[in-house]
Order: C-alpha cells, then structure tokens, then sequence
C-alpha cells in the first residue's frame, strides 16, 4: 500500500524564500506542498478551504503578521506549524511567543545564497515537519503570570540579595531535559515556582545558538524565580534557573572538597547529534555530592536523556517524566518510563506544584 504524502503549506512574503522552501520540501517523497501564500490574510483563507496537514510560516510579513495568523489558526483550524525564524533579537523574542501559541516548533531560516546552509536547513526541515506529523497541537492556552512590572523588577533583584537565597541555603539542584515542544512545557512549569525555593534549576533544551537568550529573557519576565543564559564558572545559586546556551554542553562541577557546585560549558562532540545534550547534563549530576537531586525529563522526540536518568536514579535521584497526555511529542518521557527510571508521571498544567512540593 502506498500511502500519500502529508500536504503542506508555505507561507513566505518572499517569492524566493517561497520557492527555496517548496523545492526543499518537494524533494521529500513523504511530504508535498500544496499551495503558498505571501501573507496571512491569504494563508488564512487557502488553509481553511485546503486544511493542509502542516504549515510552514514565516514571522515578518507585512499585514497580519505569522503571530496574528497563528493565534487566529489555532483558533479557527488548528493546525501543527512550523515557524521559519530569523535569528535577531525581534526573530528569536516572536520565536518564543509563536512557540506558546501553539507553534510546534521551528527552523532558523536559510540563507537565499549560502548552499551549505540551505542544505543544511533543508533537512532539519524535513525533519522537523515529520516529527510534527505525529505532535500534538499544543492548543490549551497557557495560564501563567503577566510580565512584572518595572518595580516588581526592582523587588525580584533586591530578593536575591536576602538570606533565603545566599549559595549557603542551596539544598536542592534539579536537571531538565526537553526538545520539541520544551519551551512552551517550560512556560507551563518554571513561572509557577516560587522564587524562594532552596533549588537551582538547570535546563537543557535542544534549540540553536541565538534563541536560547530570548527564551531565558521570555522565561525570566514571567517567573518569580530568576531565569538566566548559563555561564561558564558560575556558582550555583538558590532561586535560579540556568539554561544551556546554544550549542555548548552544561555540566556541573565539583572540587575535592564537595564544595558548592559550579557551571561547566564546553563545545565537545555532540552526543547523539545533540549539543546541548541532556545526557551529558544528567551524567554531570550524578557525580555531584551533597546535594538532593530531581532529574524531570519533558516533551521531546528521541531519548536524550534517558541514559543519564539511569545514572541518576542509580545514585538516589528523585525523578519526574511529563505524561503522554500533555506531551508535543511523546518521545524523551516515553523511554524514560518504559525503562522504569521515572519515580512520577504528572501532565505539564501540575508539574510546578509537584516540584514544589518536593523541594520545599
């Protein structure tokens, strides 16, 4: 039995940038582009006569932007997009809220002239677009805090300068490991911590150089805790969340004396096409003493991760995997519980107040 490609449609403002990505996409027995559009309006109306199974959608365009299509989209026909982003600081900040809209997920966009590029995101596209065959539509909107306000701000800073939070008061360092659909998982779970835990947060989520500043900015104007970029030699402190930077390993570091544990970033080989890997973060726990340990793996295709929450639950971690349920793509958590290493399933909308409770 033959079965029949997965239709898509290319939203691009550029003629050529249209064209590029038809031919690419094309190129893929699996998938086959049915129509395009140069803006949202006329996206809108040909997605809704043609409903395609996938979309590719570019963010600046002039008109209803790819945000305002994509909020609408998810409203009228929801529908599993993939987003083509620049990498400037207004590409990567629209990135992250197209991201909590409902977008899938994303692919930086491709240099006209640059063939090695093209190429090369050429098949993270395919990729990507057949890993959203099979996602979920993250269409439940997402009930978190507003932005703090300037004074808030003020307060969040003074509130790391008091004795709750001083190195001292760290009890707790908890890993987490995402890939597709993390950034809106993590939108979900990290602004509903209180910031006055005695934890420290380290996150790995698979996503290029560029983007991961903007999801640690996006993350921090929403979270009580404070949400930053990892740096290389930094000690670890309570209330704070560190995320890989693109690109770099994260690892934990730890002297002879068991001494408070500091960040470690490195560009060595990736590990199962994966810089940062997951992986290579859990292994870093596992070595660290003195210190409580909770390893949470969420959405993401493949099995990154599961490797090292074997180490870790071999050295007494406590460890959470997100539930098919509430999963973009069921991949990372699902080998994770399959081999036994998950203490907990709990869908996204109740992890914080798991976590919470286990670390207070």
């Amino acid at each position: 039995m033959v079965l029949s490609s997965a239709k898509v449609m290319v939203v691009d403002d550029s003629l050529l940038m249209r064209t590029i990505i038809t031919d690419i996409i094309n190129s893929d027995p699996a998938l086959e582009v049915i129509d395009t559009a140069k803006n949202g309006k006329e996206a809108l109306e040909k997605i809704l006569k043609l409903k395609p199974d996938l979309v590719t959608l570019d963010i600046e365009m002039p008109g209803m932007d790819g945000l305002q299509l994509l909020e609408l989209l998810m409203d009228k026909y929801p529908t599993k997009v993939i987003m083509l982003s620049s990498l400037t600081k207004f590409g990567a900040k629209a990135t992250m809220k197209a991201l909590e809209l409902g977008a899938v997920d994303f692919v930086q966009k491709p240099s006209a002239n640059n063939f090695l590029d093209l190429k090369k995101v050429g098949q993270e596209l395919i990729t990507k677009l057949k890993t959203a065959q099979h996602a979920k539509i993250p269409i439940k909107p997402i009930k978190q805090p507003t932005s703090l306000s300037a004074d808030a701000y003020v307060s969040k800073i003074d509130k790391y300068t008091s004795k709750i939070n001083q190195p001292s008061n760290l009890q707790w360092i908890v890993g987490i490991g995402t890939s597709t659909g993390g950034p809106r998982a993590l939108s979900e779970l990290i602004p509903k911590i209180p910031g006055s835990v005695p934890a420290s947060f380290l996150v790995v989520q698979h996503m290029p150089p560029g983007f991961t500043k903007s999801l640690a900015e996006r993350l921090n104007g929403l979270s009580k805790l404070n949400v930053k970029e990892a740096e290389d030699s930094e000690y670890l402190k309570p209330g704070t969340v560190y995320i890989a930077p693109g690109n770099f390993h994260l690892e934990l570091k730890q002297d002879k004396h068991k001494s408070l544990p500091m960040i470690s970033l490195s560009q060595r080989e990736p590990v199962s096409g994966h810089r940062p890997s997951v992986d290579i973060l859990f292994d870093s726990l596992a070595e660290i003493s003195g210190f409580k340990l909770l390893a949470i793996i969420l959405t993401g295709m493949g099995a990154d991760g599961s490797k090292g929450m074997r180490k870790l639950k071999q050295k007494g971690a406590f460890s959470i995997a997100e539930a098919k349920e509430s999963c973009v793509v069921f991949g990372m958590p699902k080998v994770v519980i399959e081999e036994g290493n998950a203490d907990l399933v709990v869908p996204i909308d109740q992890m914080a107040n798991v976590v919470t409770q286990k670390i207070i």
